[in-house]
């Protein structure tokens, strides 16, 4: 901790709690209740798009390059400004299932290839 204090969880109690206890324990927590089932759909949604570009290592930058999306159209989308639309779906949906054969076939294209 970067106050200096020591931690003063009890770990080992926490491990051996049922997850009856842990759920009771989290329900009767008045400072997080749980949400209700329309609290949750109407919660805003993280763009899949931040899940994709982490899980292949690349910046904003270097995934806005390498898949020709505006940068700030792809910052947009990670902060919530704005949602991609149904065909931009389906093609980040492509680049999650193949993410070196998307970007070579942009090349190829593109005439880089």
């Amino acid at each position: 901790m970067s106050d200096g204090k020591k931690d003063q969880t009890d770990w080992a109690y926490l491990d051996a709690m049922t997850d009856a206890e842990v759920e009771a324990n989290a329900l009767a927590d008045p400072d997080n209740p749980p949400r209700t089932s329309e609290e949750l759909r109407a919660a805003p949604r993280m763009p899949q798009v931040k899940v994709i570009r982490r899980a292949l290592r690349l910046t904003q930058e270097e995934f806005s390059t390498l898949y020709h999306i505006p940068l700030g159209t792809l910052s947009d989308w990670e902060q919530g400004r704005s949602e991609p639309d149904q065909a931009t779906k389906a093609y980040l949906k492509v680049i999650a299932v193949d993410p070196q054969g998307t970007a070579s076939a942009l090349k190829k294209a593109s005439g880089r290839a």
